[in-house]
This record gives structure tokens, sequence and C-alpha cells, in this order.
């Protein structure tokens, strides 16, 4: 059964240890996910970006800390062809940023 995405922004939340690191990392604003927590649904891109980060941000913090996880998902990226992993994640490229995210910690740098 799917986990409803209100359950996964919590989990998030509680990864990344506050909202305002939620909104960072999702592009949006700390008000934005405050409703998203309460009442609203995501609208389906963020929505897509919501299950592509809890995902990927489960392996980027088994090795880095949360600030290091939210700027890599947010810096240009040479395995994604200089886009930023968030931008791939948005548009349901998991598997290319998680192949990004372990050559990363590979040490592997294109």
């Amino acid at each position: 059964m799917p986990v409803p995405v209100r359950q996964k922004l919590k989990a998030i939340r509680d990864d990344l240890g506050s909202q305002a690191r939620v909104a960072r990392a999702l592009g949006v604003s700390p008000s934005r996910v405050s409703r998203w927590l309460r009442t609203e649904d995501p609208d389906p891109e963020n929505q897509r970006k919501v299950e592509g980060l809890e995902f990927v941000l489960a392996y980027l913090l088994s090795f880095l800390h949360p600030e290091a996880a939210i700027a890599w998902l947010h810096g240009h990226n040479g395995f994604l062809n200089n886009f930023r992993p968030i931008d791939f994640l948005a548009r349901g490229r998991i598997t290319e940023v998680i192949g990004a995210a372990r050559a990363f910690r590979a040490g592997s740098f294109h």
C-alpha cells in the first residue's frame, strides 16, 4: 500500500531536522511545506519531488550530513549533464540521480 505524501513529508522533515530544510531541498517556501503537512496536497510536480527526495535522501543520509545532502541535491552534477539532481527528481528520473549519488559516494567525479 502506498504511503501518503503527508507521511513522506513528515519522514523527510524528521531526517532533515526542520521544515525549513525540507522547503530548501524541494525549492519551495516553508509555508507551502507547512500547508502540505496540515491540509493541502502538493501538485503533481511537487509530489514527484517529495517521493523522489524521500527515496534519494535515504541513500544520501547514509553517508552525508543533512546540509551536505541538500547542497548535493541543488548542485550542478557532471553525471547529470550539469543539471541539478533535484530537477531530475522532479521529472521522475530517480534512477539517474541514484547513479550520480553512488558515483559521488565512490569518489568518482565526472
